[in-house]
């Protein structure tokens, strides 16, 4: 038996490492062998939506706003909550909560809106409360678990494991995809 090949990038997602060269070349091998781990860290802005923590890669966002007078545009999706004056900048806004189907709670003085870039340009996501910035190593993150079906994943990327919480990651095209 040959020694264990060098890391080996998987799907440009996960390294899968200790796989023998025989296990390569065409052997059965269970999934438990190979040990998976996510190739890259990531630089998360971390939030809170109906007592959850969410999180989106910094590199999407713009800046942070307060809470500010939102004007309603009318015939729209409930999601839709309407459009901020953003230094002369008119953006649409999101209420992420009503979007996933999560429990609406009052706006409160820790609430914000996420500005994003997004494939239709700048938008506003609104969140309970905005709690920090950190980076996820790889290890921590892991894959949307297989029990939950895809009508409850769509939107959600990956999960991370933080000390006593989960952040799940969001995939923030689909969830302010129309």
């Amino acid at each position: 038996m040959r020694g264990p090949l060098p890391t080996i990038i998987y799907a440009g997602e996960c390294r899968i490492t200790e796989m023998s060269q025989d296990a390569i070349a065409g052997q059965e091998i269970e999934a438990s062998e190979a040990k998976v781990q996510h190739a890259e860290d990531r630089q998360t802005v971390v939030f809170r939506l109906s007592g959850e923590s969410y999180g989106i890669d910094i590199f999407r966002v713009n800046e942070i706003i307060r809470m500010r007078d939102i004007t309603p545009i009318p015939r729209t999706e409930a999601h839709i909550r309407g459009l901020v004056n953003l230094r002369g900048k008119t953006i649409p806004v999101v209420d992420l909560r009503i979007r996933m189907g999560l429990e609406v709670v009052a706006e409160t003085e820790s609430s914000r809106i996420i500005v994003v870039d997004s494939e239709e340009g700048q938008v506003g996501i609104m969140v309970d409360a905005v709690n920090e910035v950190v980076t996820l190593d790889g290890q921590q993150i892991e894959p949307t678990p297989a029990l939950a079906n895809d009508d409850q994943t769509e939107y959600v990327e990956a999960v991370a494991k933080r000390e006593a919480e989960l952040v799940t990651l969001l995939n923030l095209d689909s969830a302010l995809a129309a």
